[in-house]
């Protein structure tokens, strides 16, 4: 059992959004927090705006691959964020959950998905602040 919380990111395709998300807390909390992300539909691979975007924000996205949304990665997890899945992820007793509502960068391209990761980062660095109160 770890002492660091656990995030799940949640989107449909866990290619971009929840990918972004992902990226950008286990660069932004500096390991004290343990992150997945998962899909309800995984696509084949990352949305190349969303690997170029975090880029240009010196974090590499690239090696990543889309995972299935698992019941145990649930179960293992603290809070959850979903972001545009529906009620496709399970609910236990216990949780936090949010829904992060965010444009899907679906075939956009990297001018209309800079302002999505945007967003992404700055809700990230709120619930970094939640997570890790300062001492």
């Amino acid at each position: 059992m770890s002492d660091r919380p656990t995030v799940l990111f949640v989107c449909v395709h866990n290619a971009g959004r929840s990918q972004m998300a992902a990226g950008y807390l286990r660069e932004l909390s500096g390991g004290r927090v343990e992150v997945l992300s998962a899909g309800s539909e995984p696509a084949d691979r990352l949305n190349p705006a969303a690997v170029a975007v975090m880029a240009e924000e010196g974090i590499d996205i690239a090696g990543n691959t889309p995972q299935i949304l698992t019941t145990d990665a649930v179960r293992e997890s603290d809070v959850v964020i979903t972001m545009g899945c529906g009620d496709t992820c399970p609910i236990f007793p216990g949780k936090r959950y949010e829904d992060w509502d965010l444009t899907d960068p679906a075939g956009l391209p990297v001018e209309q998905v800079r302002p999505v990761r945007d967003e992404i980062k700055r809700r990230v660095e709120a619930l970094i602040a939640e997570l890790l109160p300062v001492a």
